[in-house]
Order: C-alpha cells, then structure tokens, then sequence
C-alpha cells in the first residue's frame, strides 16, 4: 500500500510508489439553498415529508407547466457569493442539460452552464498549523435539483420520490488548487461554516443538503506549478470525479484511495481514463460508475421558458450592506479584543452560536481569556458530554458570566467555581445568591487560614522535617489545609503561608 506524505503546504508529494506524484484536486459542491420554496416552483422544500408530497405541477415535469423564478434563491446565490468574495454577474442566462434518469421527470435540469450567476472568488482555508491556503472559485451558479431514486425498498422494484425534484441548489466549482485529502476537508469544513454564517445554507451534510463531487488527479512534481503559470490544464493528470460526498471522512478516504489507483495505472504503463466514479465506504475503494461526460453530452441550450436573469447593483449592494461578520472576520476581532489565542478564537467562532454565546460572556464577565476558557473548557466539554447543542445549555450567558465575576473577585476559588458551575448547570440559578446561601464564600480572612495551617504542622511533625529538606512537599500541606477548610480557602493565601511557616 502507498503511503502518503505530505511535504509542505506548497507541494503535496505522494511518496511511496516507483516515482514522487503531486495530488491535484478541484471540487464542485452542490449546496442547498436555505430557502422554503423550491427554485421555478412554490412547493416545499421541508426534509422528512411523506414521498412525493411537496411536488408542484412543474416539478413533475407536467405539460404546458412553466417555471417561475424564486427571487429569493436568486438572493441567497449572490449573498453566496459576496461572503465569498465573488464577482456577481448582473446578467445571467439558464440552460437546459438534457438526460434521461427516473427522478428527473422533465429530462433536463434547469442549470447555468455558459452564464452563471456568480463568477470568480476565493476561499480561505485554515489548515490548522499556522498556515493557510487559498482556494480560487472559479464560478456559483444555480440550478434544481433532481429527485431520488429508491431501490432497497423490494427486490425486484425501484420507487422514485420527487420531494427534492426542483429543490435549489448552488453549485460552487473550486479551481483544482487542493493539494491533498486533509485539505479537501479543510476546504469543505470552512465553505460550509461560511454559509452557515451567511445563512444561504444549512450545511446538513446527513440530509444531503450540502454534497461534493470531487476530481482527482495526478501529475510529476512541478506540473501544478506550471499549470498555474500558464493556466493549461494540459500539465495536469486526467481527472476522475467522485460523486456525490457526503462524508469529510469519506472525501479524504476516497482520495487517498484513488490516488493510489492512479499511481498503480500509470507506473503500470497504462492510462487513467477520464470517468465518474463511486465511492464504496464499506469496501474503502473507489469504482467506475460511467465514463465522464462532457458539456455536449448533455447537449445544453438556452432555456426557451426563462428569459435572462438581469438584476441591478443597487440590489446587490443592499444584499452586500446586510452580510454579517464572517469567521475569518470574527476570529481576528476575537484575538484583537479578548486577547484570545489563535486556537481559542477558531474553536469560538467554528459556529454563530459559539461565537454569539462566548461574546456575551465576555462582555459581561469583563475578561475574554477567562470567558474562552470556562465556556470551551467546561460549558462545550459538558454540552458534548451530554450531547446538547449551545441553544440548549442549561446555563446562560449572564449565568456564567457571573460565575467569572466571581472569581474574579475572590469570593470563590477556581475549586469551588466548578462545584458551582455544576450546581448551576443541573439546577439553575443565580450564581451569587447560591454562593451566599450554600456558604460557598472563599475564606481570605488570613487569621484563619493561618489557625487551620498551625494546626496541620502541629498534628504532622515528621512531615515537616521532611518539607524543610524538600521543599516540594509543602503541596502536602497546602492539600491538607483546602480539605480541612472545604476547599474555601484562598490558594494563594494558603501558599504563602505554608511556605512562611515551614522557612521558620
């Protein structure tokens, strides 16, 4: 078996076979839009309905029925598209691509093949390690989906369900400029959270809502370099496209799986035939599904029911005034204003409510670092503990907020904030007033702490003959002192006051 390495963000070499190979990928997602209506028809676009109920006339392919554009996923393409950095065409055209398949009852799809909504932009990918690569969009357009056909149901029939037949989608079409199987998933981690943030999409890849087709191929090394010098594709290996991912596990899988199927052909003297392939997650391989078709397979031409889609600047720059702060935007306002690290600041903003819900802690408890640090340490470990999402956290910002301000203050220690976080979390309430009720107070009166130190010296002679010659071991003590007081002593209190009493 080959083993991929990768050398630098620049050159991804696969190593291990007769000769180095460079790993080229480009990826077409297809994303739903986030919209009720389909894309020419007013049926719903709900998940779950009952087979073939959220079909229109015109979804169904039925005569004389024509498509009327839905403004509103003509909105959400070109809010795509802005959030991406993207050049927004105002005038574009629809094209009918014509096959045959039983979920498609008209025998074309609706798509933009020559005048797409959206041309070129770009997208951002953190790879984690201080690094970043950039990955050019080459083009967005929109066009309907089709439906889905069922064949696991009897064993000698298929059943078609038209409830997605006209469904919006966006298909956006990267440039091959991914270099490897974690930055496929990379790239699809941060395309996805960015359309979450813009809310053009829900990202539910389970549900099929977002789904990539992704092209491999293989070149020698310093082909990719060429290739982008002069843009000829000539200097590229012949591609192979996976349909329809759903998984970024799977995606890094399937292209680890037939890079090295590439590899084996082309050492073997042989020849990578350009086609569509399937994935087969249980047996971990890729396998021929139809040989690859090009744009005059499908014989595309203008659409004869819709006229061009023209739509003024105007619009597009009020759609543009109203785009939220992005991640990459967010993340840097986070490190700027809460002095966060670059990992907090990526773990904070990966989702809205994250981002939302640590900002209202921050701000309300006055100190970003410690906000970071209780809601990603212990609100995200106990929500994934028990499986709950941040919109249904038993405790709330303010809640949590106050529990920082308290320590903060010094009324309780770091110990005694958890036993309240959790008291909080099962039962609720207001954090001071707990405190003040339960007795929970750090104990800073140093007379005190003093009297319980005085007393674990004096029960433990031998014990302290050995911390007079190993310091280290005065830890001992300063436990025994938070347990004899319940854990309500001031550490640093405590600290400094072993350590007097031990020099003396």
């Amino acid at each position: 078996m080959l083993d991929l390495t990768y050398e630098t963000p620049k050159h991804k070499i696969i190593a291990g076979a007769a000769q180095d190979w460079e790993l080229v990928i480009g990826m077409e997602v297809h994303a739903q839009v986030a919209s009720k209506a389909k894309l020419f028809s007013g049926a719903s676009t709900e998940f779950g309905a009952e087979p073939n109920s959220n079909v229109a006339f015109v979804d169904a392919g039925m005569p004389g029925m024509l498509p009327v554009i839905n403004e509103f996923c003509v909105e959400q393409a070109v809010r795509t598209g802005l959030g991406l950095k993207a050049e927004i065409n105002l005038w574009s055209a629809f094209d009918r691509k014509n096959y045959f398949y039983p979920d498609l009852p008209q025998g074309y799809q609706i798509s933009q093949l020559y005048h797409p909504l959206v041309g070129e932009g770009e997208v951002l990918v953190d790879m984690g390690d201080q690094t970043a690569r950039l990955v050019r969009i080459e083009r967005i357009h929109i066009e309907q989906d089709a439906g889905k056909s069922i064949h696991d149901m009897d064993p000698g029939l298929s059943f078609v369900d038209l409830n997605r037949t006209g469904v919006a989608l966006m298909e956006i079409v990267s440039r091959p400029d991914i270099r490897g199987p974690e930055e496929a998933a990379a790239y699809i981690v941060k395309l996805r959270q960015i359309l979450r943030y813009l809310g053009t999409c829900d990202g539910n890849m389970q549900n099929g809502n977002l789904r990539a087709d992704v092209n491999v191929s293989i070149c020698a090394p310093g082909a990719y370099e060429k290739y982008r010098e002069t843009g000829d594709f000539g200097h590229l290996g012949t591609r192979c496209e996976i349909k329809n991912m759903n998984s970024m596990r799977f995606i890094q899988q399937a292209i680890e799986y037939e890079a090295r199927r590439q590899i084996r052909i082309v050492e073997g003297g042989g020849k990578v035939m350009q086609e569509t392939r399937l994935y087969d997650s249980e047996k971990g391989e890729t396998r021929s599904m139809r040989s690859k078709e090009e744009a005059h397979d499908y014989r595309y031409f203008p659409d004869p029911d819709l006229l061009p889609l023209e739509i003024e600047q105007a619009w597009v720059d009020g759609i543009e005034a109203s785009l939220p702060e992005l991640p990459d935007q967010k993340k840097a306002r986070f490190i700027a204003d809460f002095g966060l690290s670059d990992y907090d600041a990526s773990v904070l903003t990966a989702e809205t409510p994250d981002a939302d819900f640590f900002e209202a802690v921050a701000t309300e408890a006055g100190d970003g670092k410690l906000a970071a640090n209780w809601v990603i340490n212990e609100l995200f470990g106990r929500l994934k503990k028990d499986d709950t999402g941040i919109a249904d956290s038993p405790v709330s910002p303010a809640q949590l907020a106050g529990i920082i301000r308290l320590i903060k203050s010094g009324a309780i220690s770091g110990k005694i904030a958890k036993d309240l976080f959790e008291i909080v979390y099962t039962e609720g309430g207001d954090p001071e007033k707990i405190v003040e009720e339960r007795g929970m107070k750090q104990v800073t009166d140093t007379g005190a702490i003093e009297a319980a130190v005085d007393e674990i010296i004096a029960a433990n002679p031998a014990q302290v003959e050995k911390a007079k010659q190993n310091p280290k071991l005065a830890g001992w003590f300063v436990g025994q002192v938070m347990k004899a007081t319940g854990g309500k002593a001031n550490p640093k209190a405590v600290n400094e006051i072993v350590a007097t009493k031990l020099a003396g």
